[in-house]
């Protein structure tokens, strides 16, 4: 006889099974909460599954055009279907947790993979004297066409988290003039629509600001480094929002009058999609307590982007269980099946 508690296990893992189906995504209530998805999302424990994927990782630094250099990682499935290529969000990098889990994940579907880090992310801030700003679309472009090149004889997809995701949907709009012939999707994952309205969100919460403020300041303190008396960010540091601390930085190093004109110069405008003829996946959550995701209705969208407004997941969460692919990993790999 089977005992009690065990028969109780089995039921819920099935509950939890049919919940965390692609039609409709219900985490277990303990993982329900938006802050716990978005923690889970960066937490270092989830990396030590995708140690293969950095160990044959063949590092790179790319020529991106007007003396820019981005440096990324390659590491080459040895039956490759495809090519996974993807963008790390603010202050983020090629190694940041969600990425390296995401990478292993295709990995072991039979897909090679390149992680790029953006201008004066991961240990890059050497590599290039101007600063990084998210307005700098061309040279993150110009990396991604030159990697996507090297593999025309296969499928490429991309996908991008949080400001990544804001990028690749940029390079989606850039493929109306200049199409890509081997982008086969691109995934967008929390992406930033409107940066306008969802950059005063981050001072909104304490513990997200002070995440932000480390990582931020910490950059800052290696571009500082890196350029000894080229830089100088006391004023910046003085201010006690990211908000201020953007205002700041933009108006003394952009170019742009105003931190709004910055932040409106990158948003994802309500037309960029209407006519695209990329296969496009834009996956929010309602409760994202990063960003405003209702930003993502907004947008007029060809038949070839699916908006996937869920109801959980947080920002870049969208965990199932502990250990176990994320909601985005599943769907990605319902994706491939069709294609």
């Amino acid at each position: 006889m089977v005992e009690p508690f065990i028969l109780l296990a089995i039921l819920l893992q099935m509950v939890q099974q049919t919940f965390s189906s692609l039609d409709t995504f219900r985490p277990p209530i303990w993982m329900r909460s938006a802050m716990v998805q978005t923690i889970l999302a960066s937490r270092k424990f989830r990396k030590k599954a995708a140690a293969e994927i950095v160990e044959c990782a063949k590092s790179e630094i790319l020529d991106c055009g007007d003396g820019v250099r981005l440096q990324g990682s390659l590491t080459e499935h040895p039956k490759s279907k495809g090519l996974f290529f993807y963008f790390h969000g603010w202050e983020g990098s090629e190694d940041s947790t969600y990425v390296l889990s995401s990478a292993r994940f295709v990995y072991e579907l039979g897909y090679s993979v390149f992680r790029l880090n953006f201008r004066d992310h991961g240990d890059t801030h050497h590599l290039n004297k101007e600063l990084f700003h998210s307005a700098r679309l061309a040279e993150v472009e110009n990396a991604f066409r030159q990697i996507a090149e090297r593999f025309l004889d296969q499928p490429i997809y991309l996908v991008g988290f949080s400001l990544g995701g804001n990028f690749a949907l940029r390079v989606v709009r850039s493929c109306r003039e200049t199409p890509i012939s081997n982008l086969a999707h691109v995934f967008a994952v929390s992406p930033v629509i409107d940066p306008v309205a969802s950059s005063p969100i981050i001072d909104q919460n304490k513990f997200i600001q002070r995440y932000f403020y480390k990582k931020w300041t910490t950059s800052m303190a290696k571009k500082q480094a890196a350029f000894p008396g080229v830089y100088d960010f006391d004023h910046v540091l003085a201010e006690t929002t990211i908000m201020g601390m953007s205002e700041a930085f933009v108006t003394t190093y952009s170019g742009y009058p105003s931190a709004e004109a910055y932040f409106s110069d990158y948003a994802i405008r309500s037309d960029d999609l209407v006519a695209t003829k990329v296969r496009t996946s834009i996956i929010m959550s309602e409760d994202d307590p990063v960003l405003q995701a209702s930003d993502a209705l907004t947008l007029n969208l060809s038949s070839n982007v699916s908006r996937i407004m869920l109801k959980y997941g947080g920002h870049n969460g969208f965990f199932q269980s502990l250990h176990g692919p994320t909601w985005y990993d599943d769907y990605i790999k319902s994706v491939l099946g069709k294609s």
